[in-house]
């Protein structure tokens, strides 16, 4: 585990940033090949899609956990807003945000929003787990101590050593990116199926939840509860399933099915 690969000068390159911007570059590849193999022609947005979602979930991501995780101490160090490094970035705001921004796009350029949703599901949850490899690299999402030898013993110069010393940790952020590339799987053999438009990215968003609810009961960051029940972010999980839940059996009962487009099996490329 290195978060520093090397130095150019006195500036540091680190692992967190690097295997993060390969996440965003590789999920945006995945999102290539789907709708590429869509048939639509919206393999042409995808680069442009990607950049500005990748922008955009990294800034929501961040924000997201200042605002509402760590706001006693940035709002006292306003200069740290953007040191990503020191641990500090919510998904729940990440994907948020980047969906409003893919909306945002999609609809600026006439494109079928629901239907690139679905697409896209299985790229952006590919995302997540190599994101996940980016915090087991920084020593962030960490989790609680696991009372055995069993665990993961962070480097002294991390977020989760400063926090749980030399005791070993359960191993949350590796499960959680484990867990994400299971839920890739299962989304593309969803896609496979006549679904409705709409269920796949529902479909996406409810396993995600039931994963990050399971998780967050390891997990040694943010343990503060909500109401003295659960985390914030299995507040958001809970939240975050039964809209979707509701719009996934919505869709089961009244919604389209969508016609698939076919290529003339005459012709070659």
């Amino acid at each position: 585990m290195h978060q520093y690969l090397f130095y150019i000068g006195d500036f540091p390159i680190r692992a967190y940033g690097l295997v993060l911007s390969l996440s965003i570059i590789l999920a945006t590849g995945v999102g290539y090949f789907l709708t590429k193999a869509d048939g639509r022609g919206y393999e042409k947005y995808i680069v442009d899609l990607g950049i500005y979602c990748g922008v955009a979930g990294l800034l929501g991501a961040r924000l997201w956990d200042v605002f509402f995780f760590d706001w006693d101490y940035y709002g006292h160090h306003l200069t740290e807003l953007l040191n990503v490094w020191q641990g500090g970035m919510a998904i729940q705001g990440g994907v948020f945000l980047g969906v409003l921004t893919g909306v945002w796009y999609c609809h600026r350029h006439h494109l079928d929003t629901v239907h690139l949703m679905d697409v896209l599901a299985p790229a952006i949850i590919l995302g997540q787990a190599l994101g996940r490899c980016a915090n087991l690299l920084n020593g962030d999402a960490f989790g609680a101590p696991t009372g055995s030898s069993f665990g993961i013993i962070y480097p002294t110069t991390t977020l989760a050593y400063h926090t749980y010393g030399d005791q070993p940790l359960w191993p949350a952020e590796v499960w959680e990116g484990q867990l994400d590339v299971v839920i890739f799987a299962l989304l593309l053999l969803f896609r496979t199926t006549n679904h409705a438009k709409g269920q796949c990215f529902a479909l996406y968003v409810m396993l995600y939840s039931l994963a990050r609810f399971g998780l967050e009961f390891l997990r040694g960051d943010y343990t503060e509860k909500v109401l003295g029940l659960v985390t914030s972010a299995q507040a958001t999980s809970i939240t975050a399933f039964l809209i979707a839940a509701i719009f996934f059996i919505g869709l089961q009962l009244y919604g389209k099915k969508p016609k698939k487009i076919r290529t003339n099996p005459g012709h070659k490329v």
